[in-house]
């Protein structure tokens, strides 16, 4: 119980620090960012160069992979300064086949601990003891549509399990599919004044698809349908440096909490103290995303969030990483700065990452050090 409640009182407390039409929805863990190279640079990765974590970020970069095939692997602790078993783990593999085509596939888990049940001092001397847990295991084709450009498309399937039951009852999961689809373009090297570059540009719409419903209750959730957008360019200083600099934009695509819950106050006057998201279908969300907000235009731009980052590698062996977020104060208030470091040793890869908070508003990854591997295997495809 300790791991749960310590989850569900910093999560109130960053909604109540915000306003209250700030967007939620289910499996936030999707948005979660599990690896250190993007964690690194401000959270964004839609347009970076590929890595094996890419099927998170935009799937249609397999198409330009760095090697033949890869595995990706990273641990995230989440609330470290609170509890110590609330984490997220993430696996990914890709495969090129083909000079224009690639697939790949990825596991993402995130467990929120272990949670004591019991309704009397008595029930906790042998409590019943659930350890709720979300995953998404998902599959995705690139194919390179010329020597700049490639398509991917992706399919997932969703599964929550965070109703706790009891003794005597049992508790189902809740479980969906979703899709989504991608893009990205790289341009040749081109020569400049004093510097030779490279043009990298990619979007991302994930985890469309229908609400997720626990069966007792019938309450059904919004998937965290995401509108990805980003560019960036590459300075090749010299045959060992580079520096590359990126921006991404980022926009939920579910409908923003417009539909005022009202009670009455002591003195008999109606009183608004909330919103509540309209109950649409989930293609009937998207579209409603883009002109639903009460205060019009302005809140609208609002609802995206915006990234910077930057990566200078030296010779393909060692990488320092840096980046900024930024989102509203009235739609949650995340703003950090990030840190990070990658070390390339033979076929492996080790990167790390911290993050810092900017804002009064507390972040369960500030303070904390991710970390992730990734195993090149085949010859190397990077021109």
């Amino acid at each position: 119980m300790r791991s749960f409640f310590s989850f569900v009182f910093v999560f109130i407390a960053i909604a109540l620090y915000g306003q209250n039409r700030v967007i939620t929805t289910g499996v936030p863990f999707l948005l979660i960012t599990s690896d250190a190279r993007s964690a690194g640079m401000g959270e964004q990765g839609v347009a970076t160069t590929p890595d094996a974590f890419s099927q998170n970020w935009n799937p249609s970069k397999y198409s330009f992979a760095p090697s033949e095939s890869g595995i990706g692997v990273s641990y995230t602790p989440y609330l470290s300064q609170l509890v110590n078993d609330i984490f997220l783990a993430n696996v990914s593999y890709y495969k090129v086949v083909s000079e224009r085509a690639a697939w790949a596939t990825s596991l993402k888990y995130f467990s929120l601990g272990e949670i004591e049940i019991g309704q009397t001092p008595a029930d906790f001397i042998n409590p019943l003891i659930e350890r709720p847990n979300e995953f998404v295991l998902d599959f995705s084709y690139a194919l390179k549509l010329n020597e700049s450009f490639s398509l991917g498309v992706t399919g997932a399937f969703i599964n929550s399990d965070l109703k706790l039951g009891s003794a005597t009852d049992d508790a189902s999961a809740a479980s969906t599919v979703a899709f989504g689809v991608s893009g990205y373009y790289q341009s040749a090297q081109r020569d400049f004044s004093n510097f030779e570059g490279k043009w990298r540009g990619g979007f991302n719409i994930s985890n469309l698809g229908p609400k997720l419903t626990y069966e007792d209750d019938g309450f059904a959730d919004y998937l965290p349908t995401n509108l990805k957008v980003g560019g960036g360019f590459d300075f090749v200083l010299d045959s060992y440096n580079t520096l590359s600099l990126g921006l991404e934009i980022n926009k939920l695509l579910v409908p923003t909490p417009s539909e005022p819950i009202k009670s009455t106050n002591a003195d008999g006057e109606e009183i608004i103290t909330g919103y509540i998201q309209p109950d649409v279908s989930f293609l009937s969300g998207i579209f409603k995303s883009f002109g639903d907000a009460p205060d019009g235009f302005s809140e609208e731009l609002q609802e995206f969030t915006w990234a910077l980052g930057a990566e200078f590698n030296y010779n393909n062996a060692f990488a320092l990483r840096a980046g900024y977020f930024n989102e509203h104060e009235d739609k949650g208030a995340r703003k950090f700065i990030t840190l990070g470091a990658g070390f390339k040793y033979n076929v492996v890869d080790i990167d790390l990452s911290y993050l810092i908070s900017a804002t009064k508003v507390i972040n369960p990854l500030e303070n904390t050090l991710r970390f992730s591997l990734t195993f090149n295997f085949g010859d190397s495809l990077e021109n």
